[in-house]
């Protein structure tokens, strides 16, 4: 089995995150950045050029839903992003509710004592980790489960 790729897509970057070759921990990678939201043709191919360098063979691509579990605009386009991304690349993907991971990154950077600049360039980055770690969690406990 091959390595996980996690990706938090937002308006304009998308954080992306990948698995150790065991699937136990999440790595930050980069965050891809676009000039405009709908241009989205280099951010697939820098993917698709990550999928093939990490040997990746499922993706998860986070779902931001709202507070009460409702999807919105912001769903509706990640799910799009994933669907495409599967076309693309021929490897499933995963929609991951994502509820809180942003949250959870500014806090983690608040702590480190993060300066807004700074945090600013890793915060999707550590979006994304959040994203992928709890997908490899999950996975984790599914296996000590079954």
């Amino acid at each position: 089995m091959g390595r996980i790729i996690g990706l938090d897509f937002g308006g304009m970057t998308c954080g992306v995150a990948i698995s150790d070759p065991l699937l136990i921990t999440a790595q930050g990678i980069e965050t891809i950045r676009r000039t405009h939201e709908n241009k989205l043709r280099k951010t697939y191919q820098r993917i698709e050029y990550l999928i093939d360098w990490y040997e990746v063979d499922r993706i998860v691509v986070g779902l931001p839903k709202k507070l009460d579990g409702s999807e919105g605009d912001r769903a509706e386009k990640s799910r799009a992003f994933a669907a495409d991304l599967e076309r693309r690349t021929g490897l499933p993907v995963i929609l991951w509710d994502e509820r809180f991971s942003t949250v959870s990154a500014d806090r983690v950077l608040q702590e480190a004592g993060t300066d807004l600049n700074e945090k600013n360039k890793v915060i999707d980055k550590l979006a994304a980790v959040i994203i992928l770690q709890n997908y490899l969690d999950y996975l984790a406990l599914q296996k000590q489960n079954a």
